[in-house]
């Protein structure tokens, strides 16, 4: 009975430890839940209470959903993270691949429609609006999905795609198409992606408004020229032919 008991209390200190490990954890999972949220009221004026923020916000939902998944797929449970995933899928309409690691304060306003690869690296403070794919560009293995710094925005249905950086505090242009990285503090419009603000400064571009090419008119310019250079070759053969007519 003595040595059952000592045994007994061996253990105490081990179990002590282990609930204290979980009761912590459980604190700090309820504390990223909660930054979460108030991360929604910073970010949505539209969000007017807890209530309607934890029921209706979808990118919320994905979000929670993804954490899920994230940690199925770190201990190698591969098929449920991927079902949690398309569960989430199915309700919030956005995909966000359980390999893909996501920062603190991340925020996807309205969400829908919203692609997020398996090797994509998200950092804290980015935001994100519907339409959104971080996508790869073939089938490539290993790293081959973007990487967004802190306190990136990427607006509505921009596709940032391949294995390229987006430096910190850079903002992509609705329905922009980035296929470069992107250095910090910048602006990003057009297709393909094109950097027109860089640390607050605005980018030159290397045309005017007023005299921006035109691939149709070029071609349609050398066509003419072309035209007229035969037109005078046919007039001096018809002018040599009634030449020699003079002379017979």
């Amino acid at each position: 009975m003595a040595a059952g008991a000592r045994q007994e209390m061996r253990k105490q200190p081990h179990l002590a430890a282990v609930a204290r490990q979980e009761l912590k954890g459980g604190n700090k999972l309820f504390q990223r839940m909660k930054e979460d949220v108030r991360c929604i009221f910073e970010q949505d004026p539209a969000a007017r209470t807890i209530f309607e923020v934890v029921l209706t916000y979808s990118g919320l939902h994905a979000l929670w959903s993804h954490r899920i998944a994230h940690a199925l797929y770190k201990r190698k449970l591969l098929f449920l993270a991927r079902l949690v995933s398309q569960i989430s899928r199915f309700f919030t309409g956005i995909e966000i691949h359980p390999g893909a690691k996501i920062g603190r304060r991340f925020f996807i306003d309205h969400g829908m429609g919203v692609v997020i690869g398996e090797t994509c690296e998200i950092g804290n403070d980015v935001t994100i609006y519907q339409g959104v794919t971080l996508g790869g560009t073939g089938k490539e293995c290993g790293k081959r999905h973007p990487t967004l710094h802190d306190n990136v925005l990427v607006a509505s249905g921009a596709k940032v795609l391949g294995s390229i950086t987006i430096g910190e505090g850079s903002k992509v242009g609705a329905g922009s198409v980035v296929l470069k990285d992107v250095p910090p503090e910048s602006t990003v419009v057009g297709i393909p992606g094109k950097v027109v603000i860089s640390n607050g400064v605005r980018v030159k571009s290397k045309h005017d408004h007023r005299d921006m090419p035109d691939p149709v008119a070029d071609r349609c310019q050398m066509l003419e020229d072309e035209i007229s250079e035969l037109k005078n070759r046919f007039n001096q053969l018809e002018g040599s032919k009634v030449k020699e007519g003079d002379l017979s």
